[in-house]
């Protein structure tokens, strides 16, 4: 069986950990992919601290195993939910657009494992300083809010610059993904987009169905709802955002005008003036299935491949 130290340290079966989903990643996914063996994310977004504490208890009432809550550090809402999560007691807690260098010495006080996700050498080493205990190196790749470097160029990086394990996260839906991920180092990697299309996570159907029909060409990146950078699937709502940035629109205007779109979009199934977060593996992702068939399936595909490249090696006398 595939087990690397990141599992030991979070507790979990696969090294594989879900992304902190904003809207998406509800207890219903999160208990989902810790009852399969992987580690559950729940993501607070910008929701307040009652819908977080509530996500936690529900979480807890659908499975006994591990899970974490994401915690977006540009959040209006961050400091009472760090409160909420701290009085529940979470195990585990994520962190993600931002440094969180001077929250960590908190959460480590409160408990907690602390696993920071960075797009870069510099905030890796950061946290890695202020004592967290995992880095996930989330390359351009990857759905909703990026950075400027690819996961292919990053992960390695990030191994080199830090001692604690690395997880890699960014264009990565199956189990060939795993296994390129541990070559470059990685402990584990974070999935987000696949477990989008997955009976348990509650995204509208809609927007599910646009996924499955994705190509390899379907995402786009513009500063639509944040300000920064956004990864998402192409649209009306994101061509008119493209234009305006073309145009000199100031990043702070496009923010105020698309917020609530991710809401819009991925709950409420607006395909076209909703902001549908994406990753570009999205061309990758062909059907709707189970959290479990999921990641059954990304581990057996891993599994085999590590054992056809030992045969490999070992018949052309390199073993």
């Amino acid at each position: 069986m595939l087990r690397t130290a990141v599992c030991d340290l979070l507790g979990i079966k696969h090294p594989i950990v879900q992304g902190g989903m904003a809207h998406v990643g509800t207890a219903e996914l999160v208990a989902a992919v810790s009852n399969a063996g992987g580690l559950g994310i729940i993501g607070a977004g910008h929701y307040p601290a009652d819908w977080v504490r509530q996500q936690i208890v529900h979480t807890r009432e659908l499975t006994s195993r591990p899970f974490g809550v994401n915690l977006p550090l540009a959040s209006p809402e961050l400091e009472p939910v760090i409160a909420a999560v701290i009085a529940e007691n979470v195990a585990i807690v994520a962190t993600g657009a931002g440094d969180p260098s001077a929250l960590v010495p908190r959460f480590k006080r409160a408990g907690m494992t602390v696993m920071a996700v960075v797009g870069s050498v510099a905030l890796a080493r950061r946290v890695a300083a202020a004592g967290a205990d995992v880095i996930v190196a989330e390359g351009m790749e990857s759905g909703g809010r990026i950075g400027e470097t690819t996961t292919m160029a990053l992960v390695p990086q990030v191994v080199d610059a830090v001692s604690v394990p690395v997880i890699a996260a960014g264009g990565i839906a199956d189990g060939r993904g795993l296994v390129a991920a541990l070559a470059l180092g990685a402990q584990g990697v974070q999935i987000g987009t696949r477990f989008i299309c997955t009976t348990e996570c509650v995204a509208h159907p809609l927007f599910k169905e646009r996924l499955i029909q994705a190509d390899d060409r379907a995402t786009t990146v513009t500063r639509q709802t944040t300000g920064q950078p956004l990864r998402t699937l192409r649209n009306k709502l994101s061509d008119q955002v493209a234009e305006l940035e073309r145009a000199g629109v100031r990043p702070e205007e496009l923010a105020l005008f698309d917020r609530g779109r991710m809401y819009l979009g991925m709950l409420e199934g607006d395909l076209e003036e909703g902001s549908l977060l994406a990753g570009q593996i999205a061309g990758l992702v062909k059907e709707i299935k189970p959290v479990a068939a999921v990641i059954a399936e990304i581990m057996t595909e891993a599994e085999a491949l590590i054992g056809s490249l030992y045969q490999s090696r070992r018949k052309t006398g390199n073993g």
